[in-house]
């Protein structure tokens, strides 16, 4: 979560001093351009545990069959955060949404050099693996949590978020 306040720490201040003017969108109202002057932030972070330690991108094909031949004995974990903030307001939201994967135990170091034959991205993921890939989905016995939640973003999450969200701001409506 301390990642993903972060980088909204610096994402809103690039928004209030202006950094971001051309990457706002518009409103079209009578094919003239009005900019909005109110907006709800996203920002996010994961990161994979496994064995009690956090697994980063794996260095190398052999660290990344060494992940995942720990798969075979204990699962893995996603541990995704977000971060809502309204602006101009600065009201703000955030949360954590863990999905643990249980691999069967016939998995092991060759689906590696499976997913490599398929230029699969071994090394720029976290943990090492994509569950959606159609090699990795076979040797998946159960998910305990959302597949959209071990893919990066909690749909449920951001939904509980965005109502907390509602519910602070119609708070702070009612107060003015």
């Amino acid at each position: 979560l301390m990642l993903a306040l972060a980088k909204m720490d610096h994402l809103v201040n690039e928004i209030r001093i202006g950094n971001c003017v051309d990457d706002m969108p518009t409103l079209s109202t009578n094919n003239d351009a009005e900019v909005n002057d109110e907006w709800i932030v996203l920002t996010g972070d994961q990161v994979v545990t496994h064995a009690g330690n956090i697994l980063e991108k794996p260095e190398s094909i052999e660290q990344a069959k060494q992940f995942v031949q720990g798969y075979a004995s204990e699962p893995c974990s996603t541990v995704g955060s977000c971060v809502l903030t309204h602006l101009p307001s600065g009201i703000q939201v955030s949360g954590v949404d863990t999905a643990t994967i249980h691999f069967k135990s016939t998995i092991d170091g060759e689906l590696v050099d499976r997913l490599l034959e398929e230029d699969a991205p071994i090394l720029s993921c976290a943990g090492g693996l994509m569950i959606e890939h159609p090699l990795v989905k076979e040797h998946i016995d159960r998910i305990e949590g959302t597949e959209d939640s071990v893919m990066g973003l909690s749909k449920y999450l951001v939904e509980r978020l965005l109502g907390e969200l509602k519910e602070k701001l119609d708070e702070e409506a009612t107060r003015q």
